[in-house]
């Protein structure tokens, strides 16, 4: 009976039957580790198991079963999952360190368990005690559905599986778990991990018991999930937490969904009695003044995160250089996008910048990554340049060309109708850009070049 050791690359995850100094694949130093050493009897003992377990058979003949959802209350977090969590789906969060991920998913127990649902709450990283102090904190009354195991060990997590019985599981971080038939491989290394991850997706996908499983992952140094890039395809969703932990805001983006749409995105605030559901980000993002209480430097727009539209307002601040290179500062969007926004002003708008200092930032920290937004940006430079204030329900969606021509952009007719739902007046788009649709209180403008909208705000040709 031959044994056969197997070493596989910590960073590219390659396998080779001899140890490896430098890894032929990815080029990676020192990067070999022994990871398993099978028998070829057990081999085919478990080769048999998966053949017996598998059957073919005609598509046509497979009954198309409905996904059974577990609503949370949590309206932001179901939006994004597309309607809820799936009872056998698995679901990985990540996030950087302090981004809220295990306080987001201990509320989730907390919903699920009010709901009549078992919970067990799986942890290798913090202690049982640390986790009931964290729910005394967050928590408004701790349900008795709710159970912990602190354990790095996933066959004693197993053990609690077969005990309880949940139906919704939660480990907290795949990364901190090991499985002891794949010693002495350490917990973390990519062998483990995935091993691991896979036993989670077999126990959430049994035929005869389902149940939903949500993985917390850690991230690297470079905002990407630690581990092989494999870990992403096994789980059907992947959700991305990002934020400052210095700063209240969070947004939740799925990167991918079996069951929703790619792209969705949820906003939060960070409390001291955790995560709590933004659910009209338009109102967030904007800041409340009254009619007469107009201040120049500031202009609105539209963004579209994931399916939904969002109104944002974007401020701006123009003052005089006295340095040989004035300053351009923007944390919402790249600097190249504003440098290129700032010349087309000066070139196409005719309003001189070159000897001042430009600063951009947005309400609420949000990120501006469409070219949506791009008139928008220009016309609250303007304004700030001026000196004149835009009406509070004014809006601009429309890219501007480097010609100073309004381009059109994406999904306008829903653009338009968030903001005819919150009551604004005017919006200023490109010529022929949207199809007709029924609006209530909103007039839509439409321009065919820069020009044109500043003399219309401005009164300046």
């Amino acid at each position: 009976m031959k044994t056969k050791t197997v070493y596989k690359c910590n960073e590219c995850g390659y396998e080779s039957l001899k140890w490896m100094g430098r890894c032929s694949e990815c080029g990676e130093w020192n990067s070999f580790e022994e990871i398993s050493s099978f028998t070829d009897e057990k081999r085919k003992k478990d080769h048999r198991n998966i053949n017996k377990a598998s059957k073919a058979a005609k598509l046509i003949d497979i009954e198309a079963g409905k996904s059974q959802r577990l609503l949370t209350g949590i309206q932001e977090f179901d939006r994004v999952m597309g309607g809820g969590i799936v009872k056998d789906s698995v679901t990985i969060l990540t996030s950087p360190p302090g981004g809220g991920k295990s306080t987001l998913t201990l509320t989730i127990a907390e919903k699920a368990a009010i709901q009549g649902k078992k919970v067990l709450y799986a942890t290798g990283e913090e202690s049982d005690s640390q986790i009931k102090n964290r729910a005394d904190r967050i928590l408004e009354q701790i349900h008795e559905n709710i159970w912990i195991v602190a354990d790095t060990s996933l066959n004693s997590v197993l053990d609690a599986i077969d005990e309880i019985d949940p139906d919704l599981i939660i480990a907290d971080s795949i990364q901190t778990f090991f499985l002891e038939e794949f010693l002495p491989a350490r917990a973390g290394n990519p062998t483990q991990t995935m091993e691991c991850a896979n036993t989670l997706v077999q126990c959430a996908k049994a035929k005869d018991r389902q149940r939903a499983v949500i993985l917390i992952g850690q991230m690297n140094k470079n905002d990407e999930m630690a581990g092989l890039r494999s870990l992403e395809h096994l789980v059907d969703t992947v959700l991305v937490m990002e934020g400052n932990h210095e700063e209240e805001l969070r947004s939740i983006i799925a990167t991918k969904n079996r069951f929703g749409s790619t792209g969705e995105m949820g906003f939060f605030t960070m409390t001291e009695r955790g995560l709590i559901s933004i659910d009209n980000p338009s109102e967030y993002f904007i800041t409340k003044r009254e009619k007469n209480e107009l201040v120049s430097g500031s202009a609105l727009t539209v963004i579209r995160e994931g399916s939904r539209p969002v109104i944002a307002e974007i401020e701006s601040l123009v003052s005089n250089s006295f340095a040989p290179y004035p300053s351009r500062i923007c944390e919402a969007m790249k600097k190249d996008q504003m440098n290129t926004l700032i010349s087309i002003l000066e070139q196409r708008g005719k309003i001189g910048l070159y000897d001042k200092n430009v600063v951009i930032k947005t309400t609420g920290g949000i990120k501006l990554k469409e070219q949506a937004v791009n008139l928008a940006v220009i016309m609250c430079i303007a304004s700030s340049v001026y000196n004149k204030p835009i009406p509070w329900d004014y809006a601009f969606i429309a890219d501007v060309g480097l010609t100073g021509e309004l381009k059109k952009v994406p999904s306008m007719e829903s653009r338009v109708k968030e903001l005819d739902r919150m009551g604004f007046s005017k919006v200023f788009i490109p010529k022929d850009a949207m199809r007709n649709v029924k609006l209530y209180n909103i007039k839509v403008i439409e321009y065919k070049n820069l020009i044109q909208v500043i003399g219309d705000c401005f009164g300046k040709k």
